[in-house]
């Protein structure tokens, strides 16, 4: 099982934590998402010195 099924599991005994958890979730996503189309949009990742001041 990986870590979110895990905490899903856990996280069923009380509906304030499944909305923690599923709130948790969903900005990690939306960070992710965010850092891979700003990655994309300027052509290099995060402390590349390819795209360093260009």
């Amino acid at each position: 099982m990986n870590d979110f099924t895990k905490n899903i599991a856990q996280a069923l005994s009380n509906q304030d934590k499944i909305n923690d958890l599923l709130r948790k979730e969903l900005q990690q996503a939306v960070n992710d998402l965010l850092e891979a189309e700003l990655t994309a949009f300027l052509g290099y990742d995060p402390y590349a010195r390819a795209g360093w001041n260009t």
